[in-house]
């Protein structure tokens, strides 16, 4: 089809859409809501807790911007919140409760809500590794979210997006935190491969999705980052970026599974039981259905920007040692 995408913050594509993010006040929802109002969306941001997402008021102009207080366990909030609606992305997500009714059934509520109101689009935002038959509620309630979600609004694009990674995320900054204060650090699952993508690009694959839904209407797209990298080397890479050495551990899985279960279970815990399951075979795109290039976007690695956002983990700051590429 070629490219007929303009590049990220210079389209005005979706100028006067009205677009609601449901489930939109968490990390991915602020950075999606960045793109869509640079691409001249107006958005009504969605979720039990909207006042999380206030920080977004600022990036739009006067009336561009609107919130909305929405619980999907309580389907009747859904239809204040869609009404005039143009688009519709549903971002909702969980690791831990009624993950049924979250990610489940939730998601073919909100799509049949989306369909009832008469939206002309529909984006679902599932995650790699959806399974059906998975013995781990996450995978297996998000596969079924799909499925749900087609039932509802056949022409609904389905995205399936890695772990993402960006300078404010809960991943590597998690891991980053551990490296610069632990001399002795344990890598769970080492060897297993993860495809991290940055929030950016996974966000402007989403608004290429809503600004031609004809064309990508009834697809599903696995958005992966453009390597596989392993626990381990990630482990390495921003130990590295940080200018420390500490000693990494790699634990054999028996080890990683029993830490799991015995502290999974504590808040703040950094591994839980199903995070565990789904991270030790790995996550990483299956080229089953097509890639995030076909929805316009050219993955950015992580490499172009962990030197950067490893600073603040410095021993010194920015007044360290440089850091040398290896």
């Amino acid at each position: 089809m070629g490219r007929m995408y303009m590049t990220s913050g210079r389209a005005r594509d979706l100028d006067g859409k009205l677009i609601a993010l449901i489930g939109g006040s968490g990390f991915f929802g602020r950075h999606l809501a960045q793109e869509l109002l640079a691409r001249g969306a107006r958005l009504r941001v969605c979720s039990r807790y909207p006042e999380k997402a206030y920080t977004v008021r600022p990036l739009g102009n006067l009336g561009q911007v609107q919130f909305g207080r929405v619980d999907v366990l309580k389907p009747e909030s859904l239809a204040p919140a869609l009404a005039g609606a143009d688009a519709v992305v549903n971002l909702v997500g969980a690791f831990a409760g009624n993950l049924d009714g979250l990610q489940g059934k939730g998601a073919g509520g909100i799509a049949e809500a989306a369909r009832v109101a008469g939206v002309a689009a529909f984006v679902h935002v599932s995650a790699l590794g959806a399974d059906a038959a998975s013995r781990v509620a996450y995978a297996r309630t998000k596969a079924e979210g799909e499925a749900a979600v087609r039932a509802a609004f056949p022409a609904a694009t389905i995205v399936q997006p890695s772990v993402l990674f960006g300078e404010d995320d809960k991943f590597v900054n998690l891991i980053a935190g551990l490296v610069s204060m632990l001399p002795v650090l344990p890598v769970f699952a080492p060897h297993a491969k993860l495809q991290p993508l940055f929030v950016d690009d996974a966000a402007e694959a989403i608004g290429n999705a809503l600004a031609y839904p004809l064309a990508h209407a009834d697809k599903t797209y696995e958005l992966a980052g453009p390597e596989a990298i392993d626990m381990a080397d990630l482990h390495h890479r921003i130990a590295r970026a940080q200018g420390r050495s500490p000693l990494l551990i790699e634990l054999p899985d028996a080890a990683s599974s029993a830490f799991a279960t015995l502290t999974g279970w504590l808040p703040g815990a950094p591994l839980s039981r199903d995070q565990w399951a789904l991270l030790q075979p790995g996550n990483v795109a299956t080229g089953a259905v097509p890639g995030i290039e076909a929805l316009g976007v050219t993955p950015r690695p992580l490499g172009l920007f962990l030197d950067r956002w490893m600073v603040r983990y410095r021993k010194h700051g920015r007044f360290g040692s440089e850091i040398r590429p290896v």
